[in-house]
């Protein structure tokens, strides 16, 4: 354990020692000297990343080790090159984003103390999705609302604007868990086939048209193309994970595109970017106000950076147009070149696996939707990022997690990784032994108290029934005594337990069937088998006869009729001698 640990506190400081030295280069070839609130922000971070990691190591000590240095290093990347952008422009952006990490470490550590149990968002499934629709739409307010870029999917406090629908996408997640966990069964229903697909029932479309619908409402009312198909890919997939049907991923591919294609006819802002993304070369489309500009300046940078890219503070990143957000992905390929995108890459692959990982090691239905559900969001994200740079579909405008400027997107994917750590530790937690003698022992002791609980139910039932039925005379006397005289033979006829204890009565057993007994377990199997041919051993076993214990009742039963007129209560019989009995086959 103590090896693992270390090896574990290798990885963060390995992190670490990388972001720092991009830092000391960055500044030593831009400023000539490392700033000096650089110096203590830095060092504040790293604080708090210690203590977070500290917090799960307590907390969650099964977690996943390797998702959370993955996640220190992309962000020492993003905020390097944030502020390689800063000098170059003059702005303080580098040093507001490391501000924002603190907070979302801060409240990392405090999500990871109080939510021990995941499972507990289960309970608050239909308050995640009114707290998940009301953020989504709170842009749309009047003089809370802002457009940026055509989108109006900000909210402006004061000089500050916070993007809601990067923590709606968590309270969704919550909601689409939970509602798919409920309804999995229904939903995995099969109807007709075509084309090799098993489409599902048309009663069962329900959900799927109602979480389109509102896909296609973020896409007309905000003209948030990446918004929606965020929102909508995540619910395929994770509904996809509830059944098992590859009939709903065609279904949703299809009526996304099919949305897509009507609002690119109704909305000029989507329908650039699709022009843009077809012909982003063409002297028209590249000068128009909205145009592809942005787009073709940052593949030139991406060109600029070749293999190697062009080293840390020597090149030009800030000449693209949102180098810092939207296009932190082309400034990490001009100066760190291919070899830089494909780590940055291997880093987001690495999470992403880790995240699948859990969802396949949990047994738990909700916490395995929640954890796919939370890492497809993150990969689709990171999907369209890097295909909208890359002309592999068009522009969406999300930014790529952990890197881009931003505090509202660092917040909330900083709150999603810790979800995902807390549902790792609950995957990772290893079984308790079904064969230890602890495990036996408490089993045992259930299986005790609810033989003696059933008991007493019975006899409270007994004695209710019989107050409720009166009987009058010596009859009910006599008949009384006779059903004592039953219940006696009764409890002389059942075995008695083994305990280490001097006051306990003797077994009903030898020594032999003592020793055999401990190998068994006080579950053993006490059934006298018929006579059996075929079994070459025998058995002899202390129990009272059958045939004595009918006779002893039936006595008792005359006994009782005999006495009837007399009005004395009869003698209750004798309790059964035990005698040897022979039983083949060797069975106790």
């Amino acid at each position: 354990m103590i090896v693992t640990r270390l090896r574990q506190m290798s990885l963060m400081l390995f992190a670490m020692a990388v972001s720092f030295i991009g830092f000391f280069q960055m500044f030593e070839r831009t400023a000539g000297s490392f700033p000096s609130e650089y110096m203590i922000l830095l060092g504040v971070v790293a604080v708090l990343f210690i203590i977070l990691w500290s917090l799960l190591l307590k907390f969650q000590p099964y977690a996943s080790q390797s998702i959370l240095p993955c996640v220190l290093l992309l962000t020492g990347i993003g905020i390097t090159l944030i502020s390689r952008i800063d000098q170059q422009k003059g702005t303080h952006v580098g040093t507001r984003q490391l501000i924002w990490l603190c907070l979302a470490l801060v409240l990392c550590c405090i999500l990871v103390i109080c939510l021990r149990d995941y499972r507990v968002l289960r309970r608050f499934s239909y308050v995640s999705m009114v707290a998940g629709i009301v953020l989504l739409l709170s842009p749309m307010i009047p003089g809370l609302g802002k457009t940026i870029g055509g989108a109006r999917i900000w909210i402006g406090i004061g000089s500050y604007s916070l993007q809601p629908g990067e923590f709606a996408k968590l309270f969704i997640a919550f909601f689409f868990a939970a509602y798919l966990f409920d309804h999995r069964d229904q939903l995995a229903v099969g109807g007709k086939k075509v084309l090799g697909l098993q489409l599902p029932r048309i009663k069962d479309l329900g959900p799927i048209v109602v979480v389109w619908a509102m896909s296609m409402g973020v896409l007309v009312i905000q003209r948030d193309l990446g918004t929606s198909l965020m929102f909508f890919a995540m619910f395929v997939c994770m509904l996809y994970v509830a059944t098992g049907r590859k009939s709903w991923i065609v279904i949703g591919i299809l009526a996304f595109a099919a949305g897509a294609v009507i609002a690119s006819r109704m909305f000029a802002h989507v329908d650039n970017r699709i022009d843009a993304w077809l012909h982003p070369f063409d002297a028209k489309v590249y000068n128009r106000q909205g145009g592809s500009e942005q787009l073709v300046t940052g593949l030139f940078g991406l060109a600029s950076g070749g293999l190697m890219g062009t080293g840390l503070g020597q090149g030009h990143p800030s000449l693209t147009p949102l180098a810092n957000s939207d296009f932190i992905y082309s400034s990490v390929g001009e100066e760190l070149g291919l070899t830089g995108l494909l780590a940055v890459l291997a880093l987001y692959l690495v999470i992403i696996a880790s995240g699948l990982i859990t969802a396949m090691k949990i047994k738990d239905g909700f916490g395995k939707l929640l954890a796919s559900g939370l890492v497809f969001t993150m990969a689709v994200q990171v999907f369209t990022v890097v295909g909208g740079i890359t002309l592999v579909i068009p522009l969406t405008g999300l930014t790529m997690p952990f890197m881009a400027a931003g505090g509202s997107s660092l917040i909330a994917n900083y709150i999603l990784i810790t979800l995902l750590l807390i549902i790792s530790n609950a995957a990772n937690k290893p079984e308790p032994e079904l064969t230890s003698d602890t495990f036996q022992y408490e089993a045992l002791a259930v299986l005790r108290d609810h033989e003696l609980k059933e008991r007493a139910k019975s006899a409270a039932q007994t004695a209710k029934d019989d107050e409720n039925q009166p009987r009058h005379g010596a009859h009910a006397s006599h008949a009384a005594h006779a059903e004592d005289a039953v219940q006696a033979t009764q409890i002389e006829d059942a075995p008695t337990i083994m305990v280490d204890d001097a006051s306990q009565p003797e077994g009903l057993y030898d020594a032999e069937e003592q020793d055999d007994h401990d190998e068994q377990g006080d579950w053993a199997d006490w059934r006298d088998f018929a006579a059996d041919d075929d079994s070459p051993a025998t058995t002899t076993s202390h129990w009272p006869t059958r045939g004595a214990h009918a006779e002893q009742v039936e006595d008792a039963q005359n006994q009782a009729a005999q006495d009837g007129n007399a009005g004395t209560p009869p003698t209750p019989p004798a309790p059964p001698q035990s005698t040897p009995r022979t039983v083949k086959g060797g069975a106790r």
